[in-house]
């Protein structure tokens, strides 16, 4: 992470007065002493520590394209440009919404990164490049270095997962305009594709499967609605055990559950079998997210029946009485990433998810049509 330099402070080079610059106001009585930035709010040393905190982490997710050490001004990545032969750099840029809210009222702060990570690498993923480094930013209200070192050592974590090293970033103090205890994340990621190997909608065809990968849970979208429905009008507590969870989760656990990084998975399928797209399911729900990849003369067709999704969509869906369309349109319902295949390689890719350990299942097919999401069906329960 890359940070504000140490500022000496004034008077510390020698005797009082020597060789110091002109200021307004020098010389005035009962002026104890300059104000430093520290005054306003701002700890350049507690940035100082919170990136030595984190060094260690972030060294564990170098790749060998990576050049130089933590510190510089910008971070260095040398592309293997033999390795393709017309490269094509990919990009995204991504938060992680108001699930912050959650992780800041429980001070749980280890797992925030992994989203951030999840957001911007499975975006990447979705037209077939393989990420290759991410650069975050943190504001935060005031810099608690071990607070600040959680939130990097999640991203950390979540870069080894996705195989990207964390090249860079920055940490910023923002008092005055964050609270103490306020922060905020963001990440950009950039990723390569050999040109000729983009997928996307110009690839799917009629006939071809479709591929549900499960998802961790709620991931990292519609917590707005989750806050208002559960912890507002619902009156529910982050320490409240829910039965059906299981295992004595509380519903802040809950909440909390990391986004599944789906990266190395799907870069692994590709390999495996003839995939023509991803869809990486976000904000817009599946309906929403799904038809991004369709080209104007086909349908996809989704069977809701063909999954249960997580016991946290029908509490939310119960709390709030929130319509069936509303629910799809907000959160995943259980599924993280779409694959559309080959219906030829369907059941090769839903044999290679399962052993790298992915819930998956065919969840439909393509159909000719005009561009649009066919959900069919109900989900299954109970």
């Amino acid at each position: 992470m890359t940070h504000v330099s140490e500022r000496n402070s004034a008077g510390s080079n020698g005797a009082e007065g020597a060789d110091q610059p002109w200021s307004a106001g020098a010389g005035r009585p009962g002026r104890k002493r300059s104000v430093t930035y520290a005054d306003a709010g701002v700890s350049i040393h507690a940035g100082d520590r919170a990136v030595e905190l984190l060094k260690s982490k972030v060294k564990k997710t170098t790749r060998p394209e990576v050049m130089g050490d933590l510190g510089g001004f910008a971070g260095l990545f040398k592309l293997n440009t033999q390795k393709y032969k017309s490269p094509i750099l990919a990009s995204s840029t991504d938060g992680v919404g108001t699930k912050l809210v959650i992780a800041q009222q429980l001070d749980i702060h280890d797992t925030i990164g992994i989203d951030l990570v999840a957001m911007v690498v499975d975006d990447l993923v979705a037209c077939g490049a393989e990420p290759l480094f991410l650069l975050d930013y943190i504001a935060c209200g005031e810099v608690v270095p071990d607070k600040v070192a959680e939130i990097g050592a999640g991203i950390a974590d979540g870069c080894r997962y996705a195989g990207c090293a964390l090249l860079g970033g920055e940490t910023a103090e923002h008092p005055g305009v964050l609270r103490p205890d306020e922060y905020d994340v963001s990440a950009t990621g950039v990723g390569v594709v050999e040109e000729s190997e983009i997928l996307g909608a110009h690839r799917v065809e009629i006939g071809d499967a479709v591929i549900a990968m499960r998802s961790s849970g709620l991931h990292s979208n519609g917590y707005s609605l989750v806050r208002h429905v559960l912890l507002g009008a619902g009156r529910m507590r982050l320490d409240t055990v829910v039965e059906d969870f299981g295992k004595q989760r509380t519903l802040g656990e809950e909440l909390l559950t990391p986004t599944k990084i789906y990266a190395k998975d799907c870069l692994g399928l590709i390999e495996e079998t003839d995939v023509r797209a991803f869809s990486h399911v976000t904000g817009g729900g599946i309906p929403g997210n799904l038809v991004r990849i369709l080209p104007e003369h086909v349908d996809a067709v989704v069977d809701r029946s063909s999954w249960r999704p997580q016991s946290i969509f029908d509490l939310i869906q119960a709390k709030g009485r929130i319509e069936d369309t509303e629910m799809e349109a907000t959160f995943n319902m259980g599924v993280g990433m779409f694959a559309i295949v080959s219906s030829d390689d369907a059941d090769r890719a839903m044999a290679y998810l399962t052993g790298r350990g992915v819930e998956a299942w065919q969840v439909g097919e393509i159909i000719e049509g005009t561009g649009k999401v066919q959900m069919m069906g109900q989900y299954t329960r109970g």
